[in-house]
């Protein structure tokens, strides 16, 4: 795929959703942190659902440190993994009350350090609460990349580090919202809606599959 196309593409995602935001409810980095953490293997309509009463008694990571992982249990039991969601969540408030004032730090580093927190998690910390460039590949976005031709890669890192590389800077700091929605309701995993997609004419997907 060349430049063209690609800057093309992300300018006609931008025009559709000028300002995109993660479907994740929140209301401080520390939320979207535990939000995240959530979502592994998780829908965010069911992470949305538990943490709407989770947070209103537990936004800070001294509430939450408070209610221990079993009170913590009884809130999120009907997201998936929800046991070992709720040690690591525990298990982080307590790093972010001793090592980091009980603020979210801002590097990937500290933040892949705390329980529970791989580079997905850490790439949408930055991205949607620090507004820093980095690029969270999903399920969606590796679907997406791959199908379309925009960043293909083998594996989930090759193809965070393509699109880092190849998506046009104006671009770079929503591509990971516009992406993830596209993939979540437009280019779907079993059948795609090519026919409500709006960048269907620059997606090399039909090429392939017609050839």
């Amino acid at each position: 795929m060349n430049k063209a196309k690609r800057h093309e593409i992300f300018t006609r995602l931008r025009a559709e959703n000028p300002d995109p935001v993660t479907e994740l409810e929140y209301n401080s980095p520390f939320e979207l942190l535990i939000a995240v953490l959530f979502s592994a293997q998780a829908t965010d309509v069911s992470v949305n659902k538990a943490t709407r009463h989770l947070f209103p008694v537990a936004d800070t990571p001294e509430k939450m440190y408070a209610l221990g992982v079993d009170g913590l249990k009884e809130y999120i039991k009907t997201i998936g993994l929800f046991n070992a969601k709720a040690e690591n969540a525990i298990k982080t408030c307590k790093m972010l009350i001793d090592k980091h004032n009980s603020e979210v730090p801002q590097t990937r580093e500290e933040l892949e350090a705390l329980p529970g927190v791989g580079r997905k998690t850490a790439n949408v910390v930055l991205n949607t609460a620090f507004r820093q460039i980095a690029m969270a590949v999903d399920t969606h976005i590796f679907r997406v990349s791959n199908r379309t031709k925009i960043a293909p890669g083998k594996n989930v890192l090759e193809v965070e580090e393509k699109l880092l590389r190849f998506v046009p800077k104006e671009f770079l700091l929503d591509a990971h919202h516009w992406l993830i929605l596209h993939g979540r309701y437009i280019c779907t995993a079993r059948k795609p809606k090519c026919d409500a997609c709006v960048i269907e004419d620059l997606c090399e997907f039909k090429e392939k599959t017609s050839s």
